[in-house]
C-alpha cells in the first residue's frame, strides 16, 4: 500500500488531497494540489475492498494452513493449523485493542502511529480513510480490517519455520510481542504517510517502493522465521529419521488458495477498483508463472525431476516477489522478477540451507525472506518505464530508488532480527520454546491438542 493514512470525515472540516500526492510520487507526475472537496465513497471500491478483505483472511485459513500442513509430518498436521488459527484470532484482538493506533495512529513520529486511535478510539460508520484519487475515501472499518488481514498473516508465516518443535504457548506468546514491538513499527515506517521509509526520510528523501508488503510482510516473516530457526534449535531426528511432506495433495491444494488469496493481497492494496488494481491482478499472475516455470526447470536441470514441491515453491516465491512490486511495474517485467526471484530462493533452499546446517522446517527464510528482498530490490529496477513500469517519481534516478530499496531492506532485516532475538530469548525465559523430547517424537498433535488429524 503506497499511501495509508487515515483521514476521519467531518474531523478535519475537509479532505486532505494527500493521497493524491503519495500516487504523484510514485507515479512522478508532481505534487497535487492540497484542497478542500466533498469526500465520495464509491461502492464499487468499497465493494472490492470488503472482497479483498475477505481474499486476504482466505490466504491463512485455509490456504497456508494447508499449505504448512502438507509439509509437515502427519501427527505434526493438528498443531500447525492450530498455531494459524489461534495467530489469527489473537491478532484481530490485539489490532483493534491497539494495534491499528500504533500501525496508523496520527502520530507524526517517523517510527510509530501513537495512541490515538487505542480502541478503535474515533472510528465511527462515519470516519473514512484517503485512498489514492483526490477525494475518493472508505470507510475506515473497511481499511481497518483490510489492514488487520495483512497482521494476521505475517505471523502465521512465521511458523513455519520452526513447525514440528515448538511450544504452543509459546508461539501465542511470541505472536503478541512480535506484532506489536516489530510489526506494527514496521508498517508504520513503510505504509503511514508519517513513516521514515515513506517519507523517505532514510534515503535521502527518496521513498522506498512497497506496494503490498515485500518489506512488512514477508522480509519481517523471513528474517523472525530465521532467527527462530536458529534458536529454537533443530527438530530432532533431522538427517536421521523420515522428515518429508505427508501430504503434497494438501500442500498444493493450500498453494492454490494462496495463489487465488493473493490477488485480495495485491490488488487489493490498490484501495480502489481502478487500472492499478487491474496491474497489480495481471502481474500477480504473470510473476508466478515466470517464478514456477523457473523453478521446474531449474529444479529439472539440477536433479533430473521437476517436484510437485518444487512448483509449489516457486508459486510461492513468484508472489513473493511480486508483493512489493504488484502495482508498479509492467506484465513482462514482473515475469523476469519472477523468474529471478525464484532462483535466488532455489539456491537458498537447495544450496545455502543444507551447506550452513540451519533446520528452517519449511523455508520460510529461504522463501519469503530471500524473495521478498529480491522483489523488494527488483522493485527500483523494474518501476522504470522503460522496462514497463510506471517510472520514477521526478528527480529520482534507478540508481536512487534501488538505493532507497536497499537501505529500506536493511533497517527491515536488522530491526527485525534483533528485536526477534530478544523476544525469542523472553519466551524461552518465560514459558520455554521446546517441547520435552518425548512429546516431540510423539507428535505435537497428542502431545499439546490431544487430536490426530488422521485415524487408522
Amino acid at each position: 500500500m503506497r499511501y495509508l493514512k487515515s483521514v476521519v470525515a467531518g474531523g478535519l472540516g475537509g479532505v486532505l488531497a494527500t493521497a493524491g500526492m503519495a500516487l504523484a510520487q510514485d507515479t512522478g507526475v508532481g505534487p497535487a494540489p492540497v484542497e478542500t472537496a466533498v469526500a465520495v465513497i464509491d461502492k464499487g471500491d468499497v465493494a472490492w475492498m470488503l472482497i479483498s478483505t475477505v481474499l486476504v483472511l482466505f490466504m491463512v485459513l485455509p490456504g497456508l494452513s494447508l499449505f504448512y500442513g502438507g509439509l509437515v509430518r502427519a501427527k505434526n498436521m493438528l498443531s500447525v493449523l492450530m498455531q494459524c488459527v489461534t495467530i489469527c484470532a489473537v491478532v484481530m484482538i490485539i489490532y483493534v485493542v491497539y494495534g491499528y493506533s500504533l500501525a496508523f495512529g496520527g502520530s507524526t513520529s517517523p517510527y510509530w502511529g501513537g495512541f490515538g486511535k487505542l480502541f478503535l478510539a474515533g472510528v465511527t460508520v462515519d470516519s473514512t480513510v484517503a485512498t489514492f484519487t483526490d477525494g475518493v475515501e472508505l470507510p475506515e472499518y473497511v481499511f481497518i480490517a483490510f489492514q488487520m488481514t495483512f497482521a494476521c498473516i505475517t505471523p502465521a508465516l512465521i511458523v513455519g519455520a520452526f513447525a514440528e518443535r515448538i511450544k504452543f504457548g509459546a508461539v501465542v506468546l511470541f505472536t503478541i510481542l512480535w506484532v506489536t514491538l516489530v510489526y506494527f513499527p514496521i508498517a508504520h515506517m513503510v505504509w503511514d504517510a508519517n513513516g521514515l521509509i515513506f517519507n523517505g526520510l532514510h534515503a535521502g528523501g527518496v521513498a522506498a517502493l512497497d506496494f503490498a508488503g515485500g518489506t512488512v510482510v514477508h522480509i519481517n516473516a523471513g528474517i523472525a522465521g530465521l532467527v527462530g530457526a536458529l534458536l529454537v534449535g533443530k527438530r530432532t531426528g533431522l538427517g536421521k529419521d523420515m522428515m518429508a511432506p505427508h501430504s503434497m495433495t494438501l500442500t498444493m491444494v493450500g498453494a492454490s488458495i494462496l495463489w487465488v488469496g493473493w490477488f485480495g493481497f495485491n490488488a487489493g492494496s490498490n484501495l480502489e477498483a481502478t487500472s492499478g488494481a487491474a496491474l497489480a491482478m495481471i502481474n500477480t499472475f504473470t510473476a508466478t508463472a515466470g517464478a514456477t516455470v523457473a523453478w521446474i526447470l531449474i529444479e529439472a536441470l539440477a536433479r533430473g525431476k521437476a517436484s510437485m514441491l518444487g512448483a509449489v515453491s516457486g508459486i510461492i516465491a513468484g508472489l513473493v516477489a511480486v508483493t512489493p512490486a504488484a502495482g508498479l511495474i509492467g506484465p513482462i517485467g514482473a515475469i523476469v522478477l519472477g523468474a529471478i526471484a525464484s532462483a535466488a530462493c532455489y539456491f537458498f533452499v537447495a544450496v545455502v540451507k543444507p551447506a550452513a546446517g540451519y533446520d528452517d522446517s519449511l523455508d520460510v527464510f529461504g522463501i519469503h525472506g530471500i524473495g521478498g528482498i529480491v522483489g523488494a530490490i527488483g522493485t527500483g529496477i523494474f518501476v522504470s518505464s522503460s522496462l514497463g513500469g510506471i517510472g520514477y517519481a521526478d528527480g529520482v534516478s534507478m540508481g536512487g530508488q534501488v538505493y532507497s530499496q536497499i537501505v529500506a531492506v536493511v533497517i527491515t532485516i536488522v530491526y527485525c532480527g534483533i528485536v526477534s532475538a530478544i523476544l525469542y530469548k523472553i519466551v524461552d525465559l518465560v514459558i520455554g520454546l521446546r517441547p520435552t523430547l518425548e512429546s516431540e517424537r510423539e507428535g505435537l498433535d497428542l502431545t499439546s491438542h490431544g487430536e490426530s488429524a488422521y485415524h487408522s
